[in-house]
């Protein structure tokens, strides 16, 4: 509990001091961390650095971190908070933020503290519950112009930034949270992604029946998001459900509502990003739901493009579980960034350069 309390009281003061303005967000990134590099011992340089064009990069899961050896026979890579140090936590805590709208960090550091709560349900004494595994990757060396990648990863919280030639891009992105509404104890009541649900809902409800018939694709919810920890998202077959152009003023409103509870968890241009992505899709946006639509109940629901896709899913431990991801059909890890980047590089630089080959991972 103590390392919690420090960690929550440096993320405080890490948002503090980031709290201006956040349009420009990369120059941040560099800088923080380039500092939490700096303060890294030779040992834990080696457990938080990579080659850029490590494959590590493309892996990525949102269950807890024990449980990543037992699925996947490997660890989960890079420097957990547990090992970091007072000031380094400090300096992670920067890190974070330099990667999140004010919105988003509070979501990340709300989810990583639901581990406490979890722990006391569970009676965890083995350290499956901690609030502390939460794990740091730099690829790459950062600076604005070179092409460089971090990670901060553990359960629920998966989040990936990718930077070449003075862009960056924040995809993909997941948060989950178990309880999603915590119904004793001290923090009753907290529901940290309660806003991805009844937005989503709001727009359900206002849709009129034959509308809601087109919507939902699928009288059962299905266990977990579809593209769970794919590298590259897909969803097969054509897009279902309701499209925006069969919405009214009112309901398409509603829609655009909701995708900005995912698009304003990044900061500045991330977000002008996202939402880039909505203006070039325009009509060609389709609402899925699935599952129950009386609140309480297993569902799910997407909204799908040709360029992006957001889902979520609360089913699991009774319908009080949520997994929400934006996934971008184009640009995950940076793949169309860091490609243009060893396409523009000096000869000897591009295509043949080691990290040409890893930036379009494999179906």
């Amino acid at each position: 509990m103590g390392g919690m309390r420090t960690w929550a009281l440096l993320c405080t003061l890490a948002w503090t001091t980031m709290a201006h303005d956040l349009s420009h967000a990369l120059p941040r990134m560099v800088f923080t961390a380039q500092n939490f590099l700096a303060s890294l011992t030779p040992e834990q340089r080696a457990q938080a650095v990579f080659a850029v064009e490590d494959e590590e990069r493309f892996f990525w899961h949102y269950i807890p971190t024990p449980d990543i050896a037992s699925t996947f026979g490997r660890p989960r890579k890079g420097l957990p908070l547990k090992q970091m140090s007072a000031h380094q936590k400090a300096l992670a805590a920067a890190l974070l933020s330099a990667g999140l709208s004010q919105q988003g960090y509070i979501k990340a550091t709300t989810i990583m503290s639901l581990e406490d709560i979890l722990r006391i349900m569970e009676n965890d004494t083995k350290g499956r519950r901690d609030p502390e595994q939460y794990f740091f990757s730099i690829f790459g060396e950062p600076s604005e112009k070179s092409a460089w990648a971090y990670r901060i990863e553990g359960h629920h919280v998966s989040l990936h930034f990718t930077a070449a030639n003075g862009h960056v891009v924040g995809n993909p992105s997941f948060f989950g949270s178990n309880p999603a509404e915590v119904r004793e104890g001290p923090r009753k009541g907290l529901r940290i992604l309660g806003a991805e649900e009844d937005k989503a809902r709001a727009l359900l409800e206002a849709l009129t029946p034959a509308q809601r018939k087109t919507c939902i694709v699928a009288e059962k919810a299905y266990p977990d998001i579809l593209t769970e920890h794919s590298r590259k998202a897909a969803l097969a077959g054509q897009p279902s459900g309701l499209q925006a152009s069969q919405m009214n003023a009112a309901q398409r409103k509603l829609l655009d509502v909701l995708l900005a509870e995912y698009v304003d968890n990044l900061p500045g241009e991330l977000a002008e990003q996202r939402r880039g992505r909505m203006r070039e899709a325009g009509d060609r946006v389709w609402f899925a739901w699935a599952g129950e639509t009386q609140k309480g109940g297993p569902h799910y629901y997407r909204i799908q493009s040709p360029t992006f896709l957001v889902e979520y899913d609360n089913t699991q431990n009774n319908a009080n579980h949520i997994h929400t991801v934006w996934r971008d059909f184009e640009d995950d890890f940076g793949v169309d960034l860091l490609a243009a980047h060893y396409h523009t590089a000096p000869p000897g630089h591009g295509h043949d350069h080691p990290a040409a080959a890893a930036v379009t991972p494999a179906e």
